[in-house]
């Protein structure tokens, strides 16, 4: 083997093998002791490679930490969790979230209000709702930050 190709082959390597050096992003779910939606969405965070701190906390002590946090009702879901600085409500896709990561907003977090079918957690075999992530923006106003169809 040449030289070169052995140097070539050695840094391929390594910049394969990046990834799987990187440290986790960690994200606190704060959620309902018996609710399934948010179990099978803390599944789907653990499976896009996100380490999942989940905290199980009383009714009212949710509505109060989203509350807190500048969810609103309109934009409640069953979950309320927190990485990096933002806040994310309900059934968001791991992906919104790692876009919310890179490109860093100046918004308090994302949303999918409500529970959509098909949305992370909420699937049902085929059936599938449309559902909008939203921005949370400082001002209190939302923007649509991704569309599912």
């Amino acid at each position: 083997m040449q030289r070169r190709s052995f140097i070539t082959m050695t840094m391929g390597a390594l910049v394969l093998a990046r990834p799987a050096l990187a440290t986790p992003t960690r994200i606190e779910v704060f959620k309902s002791p018996t609710c399934g939606c948010c179990s099978a969405w803390i599944e789907h965070m653990s499976g896009a490679g996100f380490a999942v701190d989940a905290r199980d906390v009383d009714q009212e002590a949710l509505y109060a930490l989203k509350a807190r946090s500048g969810i609103t009702p309109e934009l409640a879901s069953c979950h309320t969790a927190f990485v990096d600085g933002f806040v994310v409500e309900g059934h968001v896709p791991a992906a919104d979230i790692e876009r919310l990561l890179t490109e860093r907003p100046d918004a308090i977090g994302l949303s999918v209000p409500g529970m959509p079918i098909g949305s992370p957690g909420m699937e049902m075999g085929n059936q599938r709702e449309a559902f909008d992530t939203v921005l949370l923006l400082r001002d209190g106003s939302i923007e649509v930050f991704e569309r599912h169809a």
